[in-house]
């Protein structure tokens, strides 16, 4: 079952070398993400799972402990390894960005010794498909822990990617708060096409964590909330 979850946003500006000179910017987000993922530790799961969204494809993508990605589409010689060091096979999938700053957020945790593993998931899967996902998951070991990440709209601004629009802030606090609440129901019930012309990109995932947590009892913890660079981000911790 669920026992513990870390919902953190995944731009590829949270790594400091990518960011460069403007990295002190998201020092905020960086900390809170740290918080969430001591929660994760904490909890002493015997499987962690890293979800992200991925805009290519119609169908969840696995990706095994191991698997590798890279920053260097951002200009950045920088390598990440998902988990411990355990290569996959020559020719493996390599992590799409959002999953490699999931492993870049991971090896500055805690390290972990349990088997670690990573999906894939497509920002337009419907909700009816996320939420078994998100059933499987959980029941896949005894305590399970998720590592959720994904963006709100990126359109809280004129110099937003998607420039304004006015519903932007209304959808990211009623997101927000349903994360920090551990609203399960309220996450099921996130408008799938609303979210995407608001170009949410953590809505799948985040139906996915609903599913997941069905029946768990689990509390939530607002840790950080803004919108820098015209884009929501939100960190959260359910224990």
């Amino acid at each position: 079952m669920l026992v513990a979850a870390a919902i953190c946003p995944c731009p590829p500006l949270l790594v400091p070398e990518v960011a460069t000179g403007a990295a002190p910017e998201l020092d905020p987000v960086r900390a809170a993400c740290r918080d969430a993922l001591g929660v994760l530790a904490a909890a002493r799961p015997d499987r962690l799972v890293v979800l992200a969204p991925t805009t290519d494809g119609t169908t969840e993508a696995r990706y095994p402990q191991g698997s590798t990605g890279s920053f260097r589409g951002f200009g950045v010689d920088l390598d990440v390894t998902l988990g411990a060091a355990d290569p996959t096979p020559s020719g493996g999938p390599r992590l799409p960005p959002a999953l490699a700053v999931g492993a870049w957020l991971l090896s500055r945790a805690d390290r972990w010794e349990v088997p670690v593993e990573a999906f894939g998931v497509p920002e337009s899967l419907p909700g009816d498909r996320c939420r078994p996902l998100g059933r499987e998951l959980a029941g896949s070991a005894p305590r399970v822990a998720l590592l959720v990440l994904g963006d709100g709209s990126a359109r809280r601004s004129v110099k937003a990617p998607g420039y304004f629009d006015e519903r932007a802030e209304a959808f990211d606090a009623g997101a927000a708060r349903a994360l920090g609440a551990a609203d399960t129901a309220a996450l099921a019930a996130l408008d799938e096409r609303l979210a995407a012309d608001l170009m949410v990109s953590g809505r799948s995932c985040w139906q996915v964590l609903a599913g997941a947590a069905e029946g768990a009892g689990l509390r939530g913890q607002l840790l950080h909330e803004e919108a820098p660079y015209g884009v929501g981000y939100a960190v959260a911790a359910w224990t």
